[in-house]
């Protein structure tokens, strides 16, 4: 399955998503940067407020790009089974904290000190653009277990299929379009136009949803 674009595929994921859940009492949590972009759709369509929550990849020594584990700002941190012993500890760990620091200045550039909005007791519903390892997003569902959802929901619009059933497995609901058994091994591969998304883009997201829930 292709999607033209972060829009395109936000557009269609919310369409699935509204089947169940469109007009609970729920929250969308975006993964920036990428996530945001799918996020404001989603949210519109489901009209739940849109909020972040900012995971960081711990990319690998000889290869940043390959994850060995991922961490959030207040801490949340998961490290791929297959590293562990593989990766010096202090490295790690030094690595784990460098990531940490950067998730709350990303944090307080896209919010700066509003208050995040509660998940206790709500419909959480955790967006990004697309799942490989799966450990950010892993470490994203840590910090929203914290809160207490009354549910936690994973929804991408792709996932490979036995990264899909481990997080089926921490989650209430995994929601994807594609499932996919022969993952094309990167998830700008599944997008015609997938361009970085910058940090002032991300920005003007947020206060475009705030701006369009305070109108509703």
């Amino acid at each position: 399955m292709r999607f033209v674009n972060r829009t395109d595929a936000g557009k269609q994921l919310a369409a699935k998503l509204a089947e169940q859940y469109q007009g609970k009492d729920g929250v969308v949590y975006a993964l920036p940067r990428g996530g945001v972009v799918l996020g404001i759709e989603i949210a519109g369509r489901l009209r739940m407020p849109l909020d972040l929550i900012i995971a960081r990849k711990i990319g690998h020594p000889q290869n940043p790009e390959y994850a060995v584990g991922a961490v959030t700002e207040n801490g949340d941190l998961v490290r791929s089974p297959y590293e562990v012993g593989n990766i010096p500890e202090q490295w790690f760990q030094r690595q784990a904290a460098a990531e940490r620091e950067e998730a709350r200045r990303r944090h307080q550039l896209y919010v700066g000190g509003r208050a995040p909005l509660p998940a206790a007791g709500k419909i959480a519903i955790l967006v990004d653009d697309g799942i490989a390892t799966g450990l950010t997003m892993e470490a994203a569902i840590r910090a929203l277990h914290r809160q207490r959802p009354e549910r936690v929901v994973v929804a991408v619009p792709v996932v490979p299929a036995d990264t899909a059933a481990k997080l089926a497995r921490a989650v209430d609901d995994v929601v994807a379009l594609d499932v996919a058994r022969d993952y094309l091994g990167a998830v700008g591969a599944y997008y015609d136009d997938f361009p970085q998304v910058t940090d002032d883009e991300v920005v003007a997201l947020l206060q475009a949803a705030r701006a369009s829930t305070s109108i509703n």
